[in-house]
C-alpha cells in the first residue's frame, strides 16, 4: 500500500509503516497524520499482522518533526493558531494509538529524528538505530517545549538531568550515545537495519500476543506507581496470563521441547 505521506509493505507477519516524504526529510503534515490513521486502521483490522516496523525512506531522516512551511507565521505579531488544539488532533492521537495497539513495535531509526520524529520513534517497544542516526531535541530553537510525548518518554528513559540538557541545548544526540544511555536498544550497520530490524519484528510477532501485550501494559504502569501498587498490577496481570491458552501451550511445549504455537488466547 502506498499513501501520498507513507509507504506500508508486508513482510510476512509484520506490517512496515515508513514515512515517504523524503524531499522533507521525513517531515509530518497534516495529510502524514490522516494517512497514520488510514495505515493503522488497516492493520489493526488485519488479525494476520503479528509486528510492526516504524521507519523512513531514504537515508537522511527517520522524521524531522513538524513541516514548519504548512506554518507560516505572520510578518508582524505573533502568531494565532492554538497549537495545542492542533497537538491533542494530531500527534497527541498518533502517540496514544501507537500505545494502543496490540502488537509490538519496532522501531528502525534509519536516519535524524527532530522535533515531533523525537516522540514518534520512542513511541515505539524496541529501537534500533543505524549508526549514522541520531535524536535532536530541537523544539527550544523556535520557540517551544517538546511535545508528541517526548516529556514523558525521554525522562523515563534517560533521566531527568540529560533530557532536561537534550532539549535545552538542542545538540544532537548520536546513536552510540543514545544506546550508552537507553534511549535505543541496539546500534546496527546503516546497511543492515532493514534487515535487523525485520528479523527483530518477525521474532517478537511470534511471542504469545496476551503476554506481550500485558507486559507492554505492566513496564509502561511502573514509572508511575509505587511498589504495593506495581505488585498488585502485576498479580492482577499474571492471572490473566496463567488462565490463558498461550500459557498452556508455552509450558507444554517447554517439557516437549518443542517450539510453541501461540494462538492470542
Amino acid at each position: 500500500m502506498t499513501l501520498e505521506t507513507l509507504r506500508v509493505d508486508r513482510i510476512g507477519a509484520v506490517a512496515r509503516i515508513a514515512l515517504n516524504r523524503p524531499e522533507k526529510r521525513n517531515a509530518a503534515n497534516d495529510q502524514m497524520h490522516e494517512d497514520f490513521r488510514q495505515a493503522l486502521s488497516a492493520i489493526e483490522a488485519d488479525k494476520t499482522v503479528k509486528a510492526l516496523i516504524l521507519t523512513g525512506t531514504g537515508d537522511r531522516a527517520f522524521c524531522s518533526g513538524q513541516d514548519l512551511s504548512a506554518r507560516t507565521p505572520p510578518a508582524d505579531g505573533p502568531p494565532t493558531r492554538d497549537l495545542g488544539a492542533g497537538l491533542e488532533m494530531k500527534y497527541n492521537a498518533l502517540i496514544r494509538r501507537l500505545h494502543a495497539l496490540p502488537i509490538p513495535i519496532v522501531t528502525a531509526l534509519n536516519g535524524v529524528a527532530a522535533g515531533a520524529g523525537v516522540g514518534v520513534a520512542l513511541a515505539g517497544d524496541v529501537i534500533l538505530a543505524a549508526r549514522s542516526a541520531s535524536f535532536v531535541v530541537s523544539f527550544a530553537r523556535i520557540g517551544l517545549i517538546p511535545d508528541a510525548g517526548v516529556t514523558h518518554h525521554l525522562p523515563r528513559l534517560i533521566g531527568e538531568g540529560r533530557a532536561l540538557a537534550a532539549a535545552l541545548t538542542t545538540d544532537p544526540i548520536d546513536a552510540e550515545t543514545a544506546q550508552r544511555w537507553g534511549m535505543v536498544w541496539k546500534v546496527v550497520d546503516d546497511a543492515a537495519l532493514a534487515d535487523d530490524s525485520v528479523a527483530l519484528a518477525d521474532r517478537l510477532g511470534k511471542l504469545p500476543p496476551k503476554a506481550i501485550k500485558l507486559t507492554r501494559q505492566a513496564i509502561r504502569a511502573a514509572m508511575g506507581n509505587d511498589l504495593d501498587t506495581q505488585l498488585a498490577l502485576e498479580r492482577d496481570l499474571q492471572r490473566e496470563c496463567g488462565f490463558s491458552n498461550d500459557y498452556g501451550e508455552g509450558v507444554r511445549a517447554f517439557l516437549e521441547k518443542r517450539a510453541p504455537q501461540f494462538t492470542g488466547t
